[in-house]
C-alpha cells in the first residue's frame, strides 16, 4: 500500500479520541476539554474510558466502577459526539494503556484512535508500560495542565499539543469538598451533582 492509499484509508476512519481516567467523579473540566476537542480539535467522537484501576492510583481513591460509569453517562447523554465506555472493565487488571489501545484497534478496525493525556501525564510518560510503543504506534493529543509546559519542538511526530482552555479542577478537589459539606454544584454537571448527593451524600 503506497502513501496516498494509506492517507485515503486513514481519512475514512472515524477519528476517535480516547480520554481515559478514573472520573471519580467526572466534572466540568473534563467535559469542557472533551467538548473543545470535538468542536475545535477535529475529533469525530470522544470516548470517556472509565478505568477500573489506574496502576498509578490507590484503589481507595476510586468510587465504585458502575457508579462512576453512571455519572459519566448522565453527564454526556445530550451530546452525540461523546460516549461513555466501560471497555476496560472486561480487560485484565491493573489496566495498562498499551493493552487497551491494542484491544481497541483490534475490536474497532473502522476507527482511528487518538490518546488524550494531560501535560502532567506527559511529563511522567516514561513510567508508563511500553511507553515507546504507545508513542510509535498511536497518535497522542496533549492538553495543558497547570505548571506543566510542553513545547512542540520537544514532541515526537505522533504527538501534538492542543491549545484547549485550562481548567484547574480535579476530582480529588471535588471529593474533598463534598466530604466537608461544600455546595459545589457548579463544578459538576447538574445530573451528576444530583446523583452524587442522592447516593453519596457524605462522600
Amino acid at each position: 500500500m503506497d502513501t496516498s492509499q494509506l492517507s485515503t484509508l486513514n481519512s475514512q476512519l472515524i477519528r476517535t479520541g480516547i480520554f481515559g481516567g478514573s472520573f471519580s467523579p467526572i466534572h466540568i473540566g473534563h467535559l469542557a476539554l472533551a467538548n473543545y476537542l470535538c468542536e475545535f480539535g477535529g475529533l469525530d467522537e470522544l470516548w470517556f474510558l472509565i478505568s477500573p484501576q489506574n496502576p498509578l492510583k490507590k484503589r481507595e481513591e476510586l468510587w465504585p466502577d458502575d457508579f462512576r460509569l453512571q455519572l459519566v453517562e448522565a453527564a454526556i447523554k445530550e451530546y452525540p459526539n461523546f460516549k461513555a465506555s466501560d471497555f476496560e472493565f472486561s480487560l485484565p487488571r491493573p489496566s495498562y494503556t498499551i493493552n487497551t489501545l491494542d484491544k481497541l484497534k483490534e475490536t474497532y478496525p473502522n476507527r482511528s484512535f487518538e490518546l488524550i493525556i494531560g501535560s502532567d501525564n506527559w511529563a511522567n510518560f516514561q513510567h508508563w508500560k511500553d511507553y515507546q510503543r504507545i508513542i510509535t504506534e498511536n497518535k497522542i493529543i496533549i492538553y495543558p495542565r497547570p505548571e506543566f509546559t510542553v513545547e512542540d519542538k520537544d514532541l515526537p511526530e505522533n504527538a501534538s499539543i492542543v491549545n484547549a482552555p485550562l481548567f484547574d479542577i480535579s476530582s480529588t478537589f471535588i471529593r474533598e469538598s463534598l466530604k466537608t459539606g461544600k455546595d459545589i454544584r457548579y463544578f459538576l454537571h447538574p445530573e451528576v451533582y444530583k446523583l452524587i448527593i442522592k447516593h453519596y451524600p457524605k462522600r
